[in-house]
C-alpha cells in the first residue's frame, strides 16, 4: 500500500524527549497543534536495558513506564483530530505496549483504533553466538556472556513507514534511531524513496532538531541574564511543519511558553554531533554542513540544507551487561569552616575504607558544590562555601561491599565532624553499555497490527 503524495506541509510534534518528560505540552499539542502525527521519543542508551530486566519479571512488562499515563491522557485528543501517534515507548517489548494501547482506547470508548508494533530490535541470541568486539573496549563480546542483559540494534524508518502503509494510527518500536521516528511519516506523506539520500539527510535534520522536545524551544538553552526563555515553567514542545522538499519551519504554539529562534534551533542542530558531515543514521549518513537555519518571523525558523549519502552496510547495537555494583554515602556540613570540616570527613572515610577491607576496583570523593563537576584544578581560588556535601562512591564487585561505602559514610554522624546531618546512602547493581556493528542481514524489522 502506497501513500498518495501529501501535498500540503506536514505537521509534526514532539510529545517527549525523555521517558520521564512532561506530559502536558504533548496533550496541548494534541489538542490545539493542528497536528498529523504527534512523536514521542522516550529511549536512552540504558533505558532498554532496565526495561529488560522488567520484561524478565513480568512478559507483559518492558515498556515504558509512562506508557498508560501518556496514552490515557493523549489519546482522547489524537484520536478525535485525527492525530496519529509515533513513538519508541514500547522499549524491550512494543507487542505488550500494542496490546496495553488498545486495552486504553476500549477503555476510553474510541472505538477502532488500528495499533501497530514494530519489533526486529532485540538481536542478543545473534550478539551472544556471533564473534563480535565492542567498539569502545576493543574487548570480546563472548567473554561477557554470561553478564549480557540486552542488545538491541538501532532500526531505521521502514518498518514504521509499512505500519503505517497499512493504516495503523498508533505505531509502537523498540529500539528505532531517533531521527527514524520523525523521518518515517515523512517518507509515507510525500512517499519519497528509501534511497533518496538528499532527501533523507534533509529528513534527519527534522528529527535530530525535533528529537529532544523541549530543548529547541528554550529548555536547555535558558541561562539567565545570558540566554533569557519566558514562562519555562509552561514550556511548549515543538512543531515542525515539513514541506515536500524537507525544508522545514520550526515552530510552537503561540500561547506556550518558551522561545524558538535561530540559537535554539542552531543549539539543537549540534547536540551530540560528532562528526556533522557524516551523521551515522540507519536511514542515510546524515551531512549537516550545509545547513541554513532563518528567522521567517518570532517562534518561526526555516531550516534547510541538509545532505545525505548511502546509508552503511552495519547497524549500531546497543549492548547492556551488568558490571558491579555502586556504593554511595553523602553527607552535609554548614556554617564557618564547613569546607574544612567536609576534606576532614572525606579524609576519614578515605582512611576506614581502607582499614575495614571493603573491596573496591574505583572511588570517588567529592565535594559537591566545591570539585564534583569540574575538580579541584578548576575549582580552586574560589570563594569558601558557607555549606558544602560530601560524596563517597565506589564500586564493588559484590552488593555487600558496596553497601558498606554508604554505611562508612553514615558513621560520621557520631564519629567524624561536627555538624554533619541529612546522610543518604545508596547501593544498587550497575547496568553499562558499550556498541558492536552489526551487518544488516542478520536485523529482521517487522511489524504486527493489533486492534482495538
Amino acid at each position: 500500500m502506497i501513500a498518495t503524495p501529501h501535498r500540503q506541509p506536514v505537521r509534526i510534534g514532539a510529545g517527549a524527549g525523555y521517558s520521564g518528560d512532561r506530559i502536558e505540552p504533548a496533550v496541548e499539542l494534541a489538542e490545539h497543534g493542528a497536528l498529523d502525527y504527534l512523536v514521542f521519543e522516550c529511549l536512552a542508551e540504558r533505558t532498554i536495558a532496565i526495561a529488560q530486566q522488567a520484561r524478565s519479571k513480568d512478559p507483559e512488562l518492558g515498556y515504558d513506564p509512562l506508557l498508560e499515563t501518556r496514552m490515557m491522557a493523549v489519546l482522547p485528543a489524537a484520536i478525535r483530530n485525527g492525530v496519529r501517534i509515533i513513538s519508541n515507548m514500547g522499549a524491550a517489548n512494543p507487542l505488550a505496549a500494542a496490546r496495553k494501547t488498545a486495552e486504553i482506547a476500549r477503555s476510553l470508548g474510541l472505538g477502532d483504533v488500528k495499533i501497530a508494533a514494530v519489533t526486529g530490535d532485540d538481536v542478543l541470541d545473534v550478539v551472544r553466538q556471533g564473534n563480535f568486539r565492542f567498539e569502545e573496549s576493543g574487548e570480546s563480546v563472548a567473554s561477557y556472556s554470561d553478564r549480557l542483559v540486552s542488545a538491541n540494534a538501532y532500526l531505521g524508518a521502514a518498518a514504521i513507514v509499512e505500519a503505517l502503509a497499512a493504516g495503523a494510527q498508533i505505531v509502537l518500536t523498540g529500539r528505532v534511531a531517533d531521527p527514524s521516528l520523525f523521518v518515517a511519516p515523512l517518507i509515507h506523506e510525500f512517499g519519497w524513496q528509501m534511497d533518496d539520500w538528499q532527501t533523507l539527510g534533509q529528513a534527519t535534520v527534522t528529527g535530530h532538531l525535533l528529537e529532544c522536545a523541549g530543548q529547541i524551544t528554550g529548555g536547555y538553552f535558558a541561562d539567565p541574564g545570558f540566554k533569557d526563555v519566558p514562562n519555562l515553567a509552561r514550556l511548549g514542545f515543538p512543531i515542525a511543519e515539513v514541506a515536500a522538499d524537507g525544508t522545514v519551519l520550526i515552530t510552537k504554539l503561540p500561547q506556550a511558553g518558551g522561545r524558538v529562534t535561530e540559537a535554539t534551533c542552531k543549539e539543537q542542530l549540534m547536540y551530540e554531533i560528532h562528526d556533522p558531515q557524516r551523521y551515522l543514521q540507519p536511514d542515510v549518513v546524515a551531512d549537516f554542513t550545509q545547513v541554513r537555519v532563518v528567522q521567517d518571523a518570532p517562534d518561526r525558523i526555516r531550516v534547510s540544507g541538509g545532505r545525505g549519502t548511502p546509508r552503511t552496510d552495519t547497524l549500531k547495537v546497543s549492548v547492556a551487561y551488568f558490571d558491579g555494583y555502586i556504593g554511595e554515602g553523602q553527607i552535609s556540613y554548614g556554617g564557618p569552616g564547613a569546607l574544612a570540616r567536609a576534606r576532614l570527613a572525606l579524609d576519614i572515610v578515605r582512611e576506614r575504607l581502607a582499614l575495614t577491607g571493603v573491596e573496591t576496583r574505583e572511588l570517588r570523593f567529592d565535594l559537591i558544590g566545591v570539585n564534583a563537576l569540574h575538580g579541584d584544578a578548576v575549582t580552586a581560588g574560589h570563594a569558601e562555601p558557607y555549606e558544602v556535601r560530601v560524596r563517597v562512591a565506589g564500586r564493588a564487585e559484590s552488593l555487600a561491599q558496596a553497601v558498606r561505602i554508604g554505611n562508612e559514610v553514615e558513621t560520621l554522624y557520631t564519629n567524624g565532624p561536627a555538624g554533619g546531618g541529612g546522610v543518604t546512602k545508596s547501593a544498587r547493581e550497575v547496568v553499562a553499555v558499550q556498541s558492536v556493528l552489526l551487518p544488516r542481514a542478520h536485523v529482521k524489522p517487522a511489524f504486527s497490527l493489533v486492534e482495538a
